[in-house]
């Protein structure tokens, strides 16, 4: 017998229906309904609905499978019968990683799963330890960014669906490249979002951006709760995932005495002791609030890690010399040099763009519990063309953002392509089925961008096909120029930073910083390592620290840096590595 159940309080009765058979449903204890069915031929699927009261029949809310879209049946899928490779696998510390974020529809021209394995042999020659995929749950159309997912537990059918993700998973594994998936647990997209006709997996009672939260708090939360940390060890049990990357975590509305997080951290490490193999959860945070990551015994949620904003803003400012929207709280290089030292600019400090203070102090925290980025999806993205660092700036520019990144004392995130500066951007793109709601994202972005300037006509249509393809990364151009300096530019950097024990996060602590805001440099001290950083447009002079001892040079952004001496003299936008010789 093959059994089949659905948590479903709302309705006064539930059918299972595969084909033209209809199966009424018994119910049982806290809402839940179930019933067993003969078993199927083995080894194959079966493609199920589940119908309510409305008399239509509607996917799975925990379906695994969504072959036909949002909108089709759902499938079964037995775990047990992929053939992993990966036996004794185990991810490497963060304090080692370098992360390497892709979406899987643009990251090839094939835009699958398999055809990214295809690539990973280059990924790991970078130097990269861990990839972070973009959602994969099932959303809708063909293409999209993915936080409009609405089947959560099933990996998007036009990806390659189930077996295709493990294939990669386990691709990636084979060439010691640990997996994280970024997921969704603060909202659901509404295009497809079949989970009111079932229960109370949302409450008005907590407003998101996006509308009704996710019910964490009110009636019917602990199963709700329960859906989602079940899609949690889904994704690092059966998917053997090594990580996740959660979005905006401060959209998370949850007054319960555990807060969600927490609870997720307790049910991960948990995890992570019965599979024997090392687990991350890795957080998006607007709140600059070290709690997110600060142990469960020292009164955190005892995530592993989280992304650091203030970093990048900071870095950007300093590179475009942007200071519209949040860039307005930026600009100055007492403003890196704080975030290099201290992980977050605002830490109980006023903030213009917010109108109010924001942050808090981070104290007694290594910082590979932090992440470091040069540009990501969101800083690339909601631009309104998609641009990217290296086509805003001169690539000498974007040479001193690279170096800085991987000479951090965070661990070094980098956007897919960005190590070749990419010539595709990333602009936003939908593949809505709704036509109302398709025009409804068009006019938002129009509207948003609208405020800052911008032509409507010069926005790219989220809807349109082309905006989706232009994203697209083109291989070949590895080899040309300016993109093959480039990329020999980040292999230095990463290979450096792996052959150098003072780069590792929390090795020394927080860097050692000295900075000039009016001639616009910085030197940033790792252990016996300096980093030299020219943000002017000019030559400027920089003392010699007699404390770092003698000095040779190991990179440069220049062709014929200055040799180390009691002053050095930085030709414009240049950034040169020494390192300590006595």
């Amino acid at each position: 017998m093959q059994a089949f159940q659905v948590w479903a309080p709302h309705p006064t009765s539930v059918a299972l229906k595969i084909g033209d058979q209809v199966y009424p449903m018994a119910p049982s204890a806290g809402g839940w309904w179930r019933v067993s069915i003969p078993d199927s031929e083995p080894g194959t699927d079966v493609e199920y609905q589940f119908v309510v009261d409305d008399g239509a029949a509607y996917p799975d809310p925990r379906s695994p499978w969504q072959p036909r879209g949002i909108h089709g049946p759902s499938r079964t899928v037995d775990h047990r019968r992929f053939p992993w490779t990966d036996q004794g696998w185990e991810a490497p510390p963060l304090s080692s990683a370098v992360i390497y974020e892709l979406h899987t529809g643009t990251f090839t021209l094939e835009g699958t799963f398999d055809a990214a394995v295809e690539k990973l042999d280059l990924l790991a020659d970078l130097g990269v330890t861990h990839i972070e995929i973009m959602p994969v749950a099932e959303f809708p159309g063909a293409w999209g960014w993915g936080y409009d997912g609405v089947d959560l537990f099933a990996p998007h059918h036009a990806y390659g669906g189930p077996d295709g993700l493990k294939r990669l998973v386990d691709a990636c594994h084979a060439r010691g490249l640990a997996v994280l998936l970024d997921v969704v647990y603060n909202h659901l997209g509404p295009d497809g979002n079949y989970l009111g006709k079932f229960g109370p997996y949302f409450n008005d009672h907590h407003q998101t951006v996006w509308g009704s939260a996710i019910n964490l708090d009110g009636p019917g939360s602990q199963e709700v709760r329960r859906f989602l940390l079940d899609n949690a060890v889904m994704w690092l049990r059966d998917y053997h995932m090594d990580g996740l990357r959660l979005d905006a975590v401060h959209a998370i509305v949850d007054s319960s005495p555990i807060h969600f997080l927490e609870e997720l951290a307790i049910v991960v490490d948990e995890l992570q002791s019965q599979l024997g193999r090392r687990l991350v959860l890795i957080a998006e945070s607007d709140l600059n609030d070290p709690r997110v990551v600060i142990p469960r015994d020292g009164g955190g949620y005892g995530l592993h890690a989280q992304w650091s904003d203030d970093f990048h803003h900071a870095l950007h400012c300093m590179l475009t010399g942007e200071t519209s929207g949040y860039y307005a709280d930026y600009g100055s290089v007492s403003d890196l040099a704080q975030a290099l030292t201290g992980v977050f600019v605002y830490n109980n400090r006023f903030s213009s763009f917010r109108g109010r203070m924001h942050g808090r102090p981070v104290e007694n925290l290594s910082f590979d519990h932090f992440l470091g980025y040069l540009q990501n999806h969101d800083q690339i993205g909601n631009r309104a063309q998609g641009e990217r660092i290296h086509q805003m700036v001169s690539t000498q520019v974007a040479m001193i953002g690279a170096a800085l990144v991987l000479t951090a004392p965070f661990v070094p995130m980098i956007f897919q392509g960005e190590e070749w500066g990419a010539s595709s951007p990333f602009p936003y793109f939908t593949d809505h089925e709704d036509l109302e709601l398709a025009q409804m994202v068009r006019q938002g972005r129009w509207e948003e961008f609208a405020a800052f300037g911008w032509n409507p006509e010069q926005i790219p249509d989220p809807q349109d096909e082309q905006t989706f393809l232009s994203a697209k990364l083109n291989w070949d151009e590895r080899e040309r120029e300016p993109h093959s300096s480039m990329l020999e530019w980040y292999r230095s950097l990463i290979r450096l930073r792996k052959e150098h024990p003072d780069l590792s996060p929390g090795s020394t602590g927080p860097a050692h910083v000295d900075f000039d805001v009016e001639a616009n440099w910085l030197r940033v001290q790792r252990g016996g390592l300096v980093v030299l950083c020219n943000f002017a447009a000019a030559p400027v002079t920089i003392s010699h620290d007699s404390r770092f001892g003698s000095m040779e040079v190991v990179l440069a952004s220049v062709p014929q840096p200055p040799a180390p001496g009691e002053e050095m003299q930085l030709p414009p936008h240049s950034v040169i590595i020494l390192r300590q010789v006595s």
